[in-house]
């Protein structure tokens, strides 16, 4: 594909990339629908939770993507793929509320204050909600310089989703996942440090060479 794509081709890039966050979403459906899953409420609570970790990542790597190679149109798509991150979330928060408490926001809410790996969990939803919601365009031109620092809680997010994965595996002891997916959030974050650190000391030299 070109540099630049066309409208066009954009928006088949857009249509393309829908069609691949929904599939996950599709799939759990059919499987819980043809009772597949031995256990359709741990099926639906932990596929949710792994494709919003995936697709969380996938929104950092969007940035990386961008300065590798040059692709700004990509910057473009960043907007969907969080959303759809906030989408698993959303269906993995539905599901603990839902199966695990019937709706009882109190029983729900001594869970989440007894168990650790809970606290963190729904503390990276709780911070999802306002970045979701600020996500369209009127948003954007309303909070102006405020919308990029509000979404800038991305980079706390993402260590808490990283947490609740690893205590979650912990209680079966695999821990394989965590280091993989926690190793893919240390790097995207940590570019993003040394970017910004690059950046500071390009800005401090050539303040000094003004003087």
């Amino acid at each position: 594909m070109a540099i630049n794509p066309s409208p066009k081709q954009l928006t088949a890039v857009k249509a393309v990339v829908f069609v691949l966050a929904l599939l996950p979403f599709l799939r759990i459906a059919y499987l819980v629908a043809m009772g597949v899953p031995v256990d359709p409420v741990e099926f639906i609570t932990h596929g949710s939770g792994d494709w919003a970790l995936y697709i969380l990542c996938a929104t950092l790597a969007v940035t990386p993507l961008r300065r590798f190679t040059g692709w700004n149109w990509v910057i473009r798509l960043r907007r969907m793929v969080g959303l759809f991150a906030f989408f698993y979330a959303f269906i993995h928060f539905l599901a603990f509320l839902w199966f695990d408490h019937g709706f009882d926001v109190a029983a729900m809410w001594r869970d989440v204050l007894k168990r650790p790996f809970i606290t963190v969990g729904f503390i990276a939803f709780v911070l999802l909600v306002p970045l979701a919601a600020t996500s369209t365009q009127a948003m954007i031109r309303k909070l102006g310089r405020r919308w990029a620092q509000l979404h800038k809680l991305i980079y706390l997010i993402a260590p808490l989703a990283i947490l609740h994965y690893w205590w979650m595996k912990a209680g079966k002891h695999n821990f394989e996942q965590p280091i993989v997916w926690g190793s893919v959030v240390a790097v995207l974050l940590a570019l993003r440090v040394y970017w910004s650190w690059s950046r500071a000391r390009t800005t401090a030299a050539a303040g000094s060479v003004r003087s």
